[in-house]
């Protein structure tokens, strides 16, 4: 792109934030969609019929999870759903550890066809 078109989309750039309150120019960018694993071990059963989709969910590291020293917990309403499964916990895990700012909330809820809940998570980074 030349210099004579980048300047003016910068300046346009510069001058639209200068406007836009501080609430709207904030973002979430989605780094990572996952199923839930371990729901049949915790809270999920007793609160299923309350989950919806959109509910934001809290991500809870737990370093000395004796299982997992990557283990992230999915809580909804201060009850323990389940866990990002293990094979795709490290990089969230490694981003609460530095202090990200990580939300999450339901994407998708199901059963799978043996009848077992599933429950869909993004994972989203604020900006």
């Amino acid at each position: 792109m030349s210099r004579s078109v980048l300047l003016p989309l910068v300046l346009l750039c510069a001058a639209w934030s200068a406007y836009v309150p501080a609430a709207e120019t904030s973002a979430e960018i989605l780094v990572q969609t996952s199923l839930t694993a371990g729901l049949a071990h915790h809270d999920a059963k007793a609160v299923w019929d309350g989950i919806r989709v959109g509910d934001t969910l809290d991500l809870v590291r737990e370093r000395d999870n004796p299982h997992d020293t990557n283990a992230v917990r999915v809580a909804w309403r201060g009850h323990t759903l389940g866990y990002v499964p293990r094979s795709e916990n490290e990089a969230v895990a490694r981003q609460i550890d530095r202090g990200s700012r990580l939300s999450a909330r339901v994407a998708s809820i199901g059963m799978y066809r043996n009848h077992r809940r599933k429950l869909g998570v993004e994972i989203y980074v604020s900006m």
